[in-house]
């Protein structure tokens, strides 16, 4: 069985989040923190010999990894190994570029919860998913189903990529995306009715069938 070392990275601070947006498919800059979030993420790893690094496909992500890898004195892998739509972040649908607190409200008001945290709490992030895609009159947002359906896609990406066993590899990821790691395969054991904050570095170990947090930094 093959075991793969993940350094599970959160982009840096962003102007949308800044502003309390949801972000989703959608993108704006790095700020001059967000920039310094991944430098210090950076420096965590520096000396971490990273045979692979994965990123979504989305500029705020490909930024941080890169960045990430400028710094790396023993990585082998000097640009991205995969930059792919399968390890985006959630999508929100209309409700992107929405301030967080009106598009939960919106999403779970019907339902008797008026927060993510009210969600999260009373039900789960998968719940939150689908209703928010309930709340969308396009329902393009992504239910619960739906994103993991293309997630898994990525996080195969990441397992069928032929490297050896005990190999390190950097996954620089997103918000939404880690909190919903964390409720899939945190046993339980994390808080995740509030996100990441960005530049948090978390560590997984993924086999042939599994994939386990061995620490979650938020």
């Amino acid at each position: 069985m093959t075991k793969l070392n993940i350094y599970l990275v959160r982009h840096g601070q962003t102007y949308y989040n800044i502003y309390n947006k949801l972000q989703g498919w959608s993108n704006s800059p790095l700020t001059e923190k967000g920039k310094q979030d991944a430098k210090l993420a950076g420096q965590k790893v520096k000396d971490i010999q990273f045979a692979a690094a994965f990123c979504s496909d989305l500029p705020r992500a490909i930024e941080t990894c890169q960045t990430i890898l400028d710094l790396n004195e023993q990585a082998s892998v000097k640009a991205p190994t995969a930059i792919s739509p399968f390890l985006r972040e959630q999508f929100y649908g209309v409700f992107e570029g929405t301030e967080m607190g009106q598009a939960w409200y919106l999403s779970g008001a019907p339902h008797g919860c008026k927060s993510f945290k009210d969600i999260v709490t009373k039900y789960s992030i998968g719940q939150a998913k689908d209703w928010m895609k309930e709340a969308d009159p396009f329902h393009d947002a992504e239910n619960n189903f739906e994103y993991w359906q293309r997630l898994d896609q990525g996080i195969d990406l990441i397992r069928h990529a032929g490297l050896p066993d005990g190999t390190n590899v950097l996954w620089v990821s997103h918000g939404n995306t880690v909190l919903s790691l964390v409720e899939r395969f945190g046993e339980g054991k994390y808080d995740i009715t509030e996100r990441p904050k960005n530049g948090s570095l978390s560590k997984l170990v993924l086999t042939d069938d599994d994939l386990k947090f061995e620490y979650y930094d938020h």
